[in-house]
């Protein structure tokens, strides 16, 4: 045996003893004894034995006790307990707190050695066992940590701001790029914080609280030197919330230039086009003129007005992008969705479509501009005619909800396909199923999503490709509009 295997005797008895001591060492154990329980504290502190064989009644204790106050110190050391008499029932209690083996008198140096190297052995592979899986578990936890460094890495170095909150919107992790956004130091120590505390910031207040009642794709937060940032909400289980910022300022600078140049060439398109149409209608006042003359006639004339119609739609965005119609009055909702149906009551009889219409017995009022309002509903309802099979079903239905009225326009048309509908509140943008001979310019959602805008709302769209289409619209109420500016 090597010699590097120390077997620890903790044995009352001074016959027992030296059985042990010449038997172990006849066979080059290495062996210390411990005569009292201070010597064997002692020795389990000094030293590092493979082994530890203890006597019933040692220094006059409950050998029991102290076999399970040493395993619960050294939990892999072996421990051999010498009964003076076979007894069950403290066999059964030192298995259970985790003695190695029991010998019992008379003794045997065969038997002695058997089970001392047999004891040995097992805590050999449970060392070697523990080794391999604290290893394992060290590479794995190695391989976390490097995973963890590269997050962490990535998070402080991308250009788009993150923040993450828990459960009580305490912030948990704010990146550079938010933390240069809100104007926030960079070595500011915030996490732990409530974010209204840290970040008072309007339009984060809301997102926070809208992405709870109806998430949104997208938000966005205006800053005071006109940064606009486009955030996400995204719940995340078991720890709260993550919010993702991305700067769109250039975009929408590109896109203020674009309108003012739409808004330009719109404007001074309009004289032009009267005149043509004014010169059109006064050709047959001058001469006579044939069928097929009269025919290009007609052509230019619808031609002309087609053009004046998307001239008119473009103007009608400016000023509402500019905010030129910032009047807004109390309007009663139900007159309006009443009246828009009434107007195109002809339209939905001429294709039998089945309307449905579920308004609450009583609307709340709500702060608008009544013109914008009723052009909103005309654009959503006629689309819904536009596009709605004949025969086919549309649905109204209005939802009074706290401090806001939910609006939604459904029909079973053919729906929008998941890559465009992204885009249909762009200017000129057309799903790319439209059915051919169904007109328009591309327009009429772009008008809708300014017209909600321009009401603190929001809107957005919920379509299965051959099932229909879904457009909800959430506008503030009367009581919550008054306090926004206009």
């Amino acid at each position: 045996m090597p010699k590097s295997d120390l077997v620890l005797l903790a044995l009352g008895d001074e016959q027992i003893l030296q059985l042990f001591d010449r038997a172990l060492a006849a066979v080059s154990y290495q062996v210390a004894i411990a005569r009292d329980r201070a010597a064997l504290d002692k020795s389990l502190q000094e030293s590092s034995p493979s082994l530890v064989i203890l006597s019933q009644n040692f220094d006059g204790a409950d050998e029991l006790e102290i076999a399970a106050g040493m395993l619960e110190r050294f939990p892999t050391l072996p421990v051999l307990l010498l009964l003076l008499q076979d007894s069950p029932k403290i066999v059964k209690k030192a298995i259970h707190i985790g003695v190695s083996d029991c010998l019992y008198a008379p003794l045997h140096i065969e038997e002695i050695m058997q089970c001392v190297e047999n004891s040995i052995k097992r805590a050999d592979r449970i060392g070697d066992w523990n080794r391999r899986e604290v290893k394992r578990t060290t590479a794995l936890l190695q391989q976390r940590v490097e995973e963890l460094q590269k997050l962490d890495t990535i998070v402080e170095h991308i250009e788009d701001g993150v923040i993450i909150l828990d459960e009580k919107s305490n912030l948990l992790l704010i990146n550079p790029a938010a933390r240069r956004a809100f104007g926030l130091w960079q070595d500011e120590v915030v996490e732990g914080k409530p974010l209204n505390e840290v970040l008072p910031h309007p339009d984060l207040k809301v997102l926070l609280n809208e992405s709870i009642k109806t998430p949104l794709p997208h938000n966005e937060i205006t800053f005071e030197d006109g940064r606009v940032l486009s955030a996400q909400c995204t719940p995340i289980p078991r720890i709260g919330v993550a919010i993702t910022m991305q700067d769109i300022t250039y975009l929408k600078q590109i896109d203020r230039l674009k309108n003012e140049f739409v808004h330009t060439v719109s404007h001074d398109l309009r004289s032009p086009l009267t005149a043509i149409l004014g010169y059109v209608d006064l050709l047959d006042r001058v001469g006579p003129i044939n069928a097929q003359q009269h025919e290009f006639i007609i052509r230019v004339q619808n031609s002309v007005k087609n053009i004046t119609a998307l001239v008119n739609d473009l103007l009608d965005l400016g000023r509402i992008e500019a905010g030129f119609d910032s009047q807004k009055e109390v309007v009663p909702l139900e007159g309006i969705i009443r009246y828009a149906l009434e107007t195109l009551g002809s339209q939905i009889s001429d294709k039998k479509l089945n309307l449905h219409l579920n308004l609450p017995t009583d609307i709340p009022q709500m702060h608008g501009n009544p013109i914008r309002l009723r052009q909103m509903l005309d654009n959503l309802i006629g689309n819904a005619i536009k596009y709605t099979p004949e025969g086919g079903d549309i649905t109204i239905d209005v939802e009074a909800q706290s401090d806001q009225i939910i609006l939604r326009i459904s029909d079973n048309g053919p729906g929008i396909p998941p890559a465009d509908q992204p885009h249909i509140f762009e200017k000129f943008y057309r799903a790319s199923n439209v059915p051919k001979g169904v007109g328009g310019s591309g327009l009429g959602l772009a008008i809708v999503k300014s017209i909600v805008d321009n009401h603190q709302g929001r809107i957005w769209v919920d379509s299965l490709l051959g099932q229909g289409s879904a457009f909800t619209v959430v506008l503030p109420l009367y009581k919550m509009a008054v306090m926004q500016p206009a």
